[in-house]
């Protein structure tokens, strides 16, 4: 009896499979042959142009649901081809570049896109602009920076109601920035600080976007006068003007723009971490130092822990670090006095 039943449950589950099936087959079958019914209408030649739009894209869609991604963009792109007049070819080619992009292939995605833009106007269907699409897409599968810029520019100049141009300001100049291409980098943070709201915009993945900006074009509009040659000078100087009580000469070696004098758990890019005080309001009583730089000291950063400043926080870890900036090569490479962090080290 046992065995018995496990014949009829293999053979309802066997039935129930090719019902499925079957129903698919059926399925599919019917959307093929709408396909077809559609492509005969296509060919009537007494179509408007709205028509023929509807007929292609349902044929496309069709397709698409059948999972015939091939059949689908040969269908596409030889329309193309035999109709270069259709005035929604833009369109035609961007399900194709969208089918791609689904499939994985995005190279020919990204091929398929810049061909859009290169040959064809731009196309507003459903409301949505095909130029911008493309420009949207390229922008997130791009590999490298200078077509990044390329994208950002022309989305700048051709859809400024389209998107945040505050934004893409700052996300131009840092593609700017990575080409090395420091002019143009420098005059797009410019035009960033000098839009209304660049001051309370929040940036996706970039914090701080506002204070970092306006440090770096400080920084390349300031003299850098105040920089050394090694960290070995440096230290030395600062050194020497605290044995001497040379109050007067630690304000001249720290650093005109973005000096900061905050906590160990601040951020360097706030607000309150900047400071303008005199070093002559804390040299009332002998400061001492540490011999030699901290051990966490690297290549590009350097630590030297004093002590003696206040009764309040009595501990100053002065910051030393290595400027990097090649817009300007006299000072790239240069070394500064950066910052003080307040109290021993977390």
């Amino acid at each position: 009896m046992v065995k018995k039943a496990k014949v009829t449950l293999y053979l309802f589950f066997f039935l129930l499979l090719l019902s499925s099936c079957t129903g698919k087959i059926k399925q599919n079958a019917k959307r093929q042959q709408t396909v077809e019914s559609l492509k005969t209408m296509l060919r009537t030649r007494a179509l408007s142009t709205e028509t023929r739009y509807a007929i292609i894209n349902q044929i496309a869609k069709t397709l698409l649901v059948d999972g015939n991604f091939n059949n689908q963009v040969l269908f596409l792109t030889s329309w193309v081809e035999k109709h270069p007049d259709d005035p929604y070819n833009a369109y035609w080619l961007l399900m194709t570049a969208n089918a791609y992009l689904e499939n994985g292939a995005t190279p020919i995605a990204r091929y398929y896109f810049e061909r859009i833009i290169r040959n064809y106007p731009d196309l507003v269907v459903q409301g949505k602009s095909v130029h911008f699409l493309c420009l949207q897409n390229l922008i997130k599968i791009s590999t490298t920076s200078a077509n990044r810029i390329t994208y950002f520019n022309q989305l700048i100049s051709q859809f400024p109601n389209n998107v945040n141009i505050t934004e893409l300001y700052y996300r131009l100049a840092l593609e700017y920035e990575k080409e090395g291409n420091w002019t143009q980098a420098l005059r797009t943070y410019a035009l960033f600080l000098n839009r209304d709201d660049a001051q309370s915009i929040q940036i996706q993945g970039i914090p701080n976007a506002y204070i970092t900006a306006k440090q770096l074009t400080d920084f390349a509009a300031s003299s850098k006068d105040w920089t050394f040659a090694t960290l070995d000078e440096l230290v030395a100087a600062v050194k020497n003007a605290i044995v001497n009580y040379n109050w007067k000469a630690l304000d001249r070696y720290r650093s005109k723009v973005n000096f900061f004098a905050m906590s160990w758990q601040q951020d360097a890019t706030d607000e309150n971490s900047q400071s303008s005080f005199s070093m002559g309001n804390y040299m009332r009583r002998k400061i001492h130092f540490e011999n030699d730089l901290d051990e966490s000291s690297t290549p590009t950063d350097a630590y030297l822990r004093t002590w003696g400043w206040s009764s309040y926080v009595n501990v100053w870890y002065l910051y030393f670090r290595k400027v990097n900036f090649p817009a300007d090569m006299k000072a790239h490479g240069r070394w500064e006095w950066a910052g003080i962090y307040y109290g021993e080290k977390l």
